[in-house]
């Protein structure tokens, strides 16, 4: 299968060795595991995929969405069968959150994501603190809104986080979660499973920007996506069968990493800015 892939042009496998491979199949399935309980996998999946070589800050952003593609997909049908989320806002929401995604991919193509990354760490703080400093919230469903206003509420939600997904990405699902969570009264295993429906719509939506572009790297991206759909399966699972608790627990501890992350781009960005 190697041969086969590595042999197709622009399959972005021609030059990788073997232990890339294997590390980008571990991040794969890590991130797949990851994005199907709290999100935030592309906090792992992406970095790895900027080590492959000769690959683009673009390629590895468009294979990265093609790769969670599968794994999203994979862990919104497991939720499905198992939690049985509303799609009557699940659906609603993932289509404006489509077109959110899509609109954010473009303006990523023009406006550097490096001017919104300290507003989202800041967010994320606030969203971290609040989160562990707030231990029933999230425990049980009780709905802040009905009828118009509750569906005008999450199609916002969808419009704002799905437009942050095709412009910088990393913990769209958290944002999602926490956000249903906070501003629509659902537990978190009840947002969880709505936010996989809107986040396979949001990585479509970036996915229909990067399709035309030429920039996905298709074996490379396979690749990733069978190893995201067994990570995306295996999380699905085990945080239905862990319930609320186990999901808040899991989304501080990626809330922590990204903040982690994303400040340490902030600090390095400003220290070359200004040398």
């Amino acid at each position: 299968m190697l041969d086969w892939l590595g042999s197709l042009e622009g399959s972005g496998l021609q030059d990788i060795q073997a232990g890339t491979l294997l590390l980008l199949v571990a991040a794969g399935l890590a991130a797949g595991w990851i994005d199907a309980v709290v999100g935030g996998g592309g906090l792992l999946q992406l970095p790895v995929l900027l080590l492959v070589p000769g690959i683009t800050p673009v390629q590895a952003l468009a294979t990265n969405k093609l790769g969670s593609v599968f794994g999203t997909a994979t862990s919104a049908v497991t939720y499905y069968r198992r939690a049985h989320p509303d799609l009557r806002t699940a659906l609603p929401m993932a289509a404006v959150a489509l077109a959110g995604s899509f609109g954010g991919a473009m303006v990523a193509t023009v406006l550097p994501p490096s001017v919104f990354k300290p507003i989202i760490v800041a967010a994320l703080v606030a969203v971290a603190l609040f989160t562990a400093f707030r231990p029933t919230v999230g425990e049980l469903t009780a709905l802040r809104h009905h009828g118009r206003t509750h569906h005008a509420v999450a199609a916002l939600i969808g419009l704002v986080i799905g437009f942050y997904d095709g412009l910088i990405g990393p913990g769209t699902g958290s944002f999602l979660i926490i956000a249903m969570v906070v501003f629509l009264g659902y537990n978190f295993l009840a947002a969880s499973a709505k936010a996989k429906i809107v986040n396979l719509a949001t990585n479509l939506g970036a996915l229909a920007f990067f399709l035309p572009s030429g920039h996905l790297l298709w074996g490379l991206g396979l690749v990733l996506g069978v190893a995201n759909m067994v990570g995306g399966y295996l999380g699905a699972r085990m945080a239905v069968s862990r319930g609320s608790r186990f999901i808040r627990v899991v989304f501080l501890v990626v809330v922590g990493a990204l903040i982690l992350r994303l400040g340490y781009d902030v600090v390095r960005e400003n220290i070359l800015h200004n040398a």
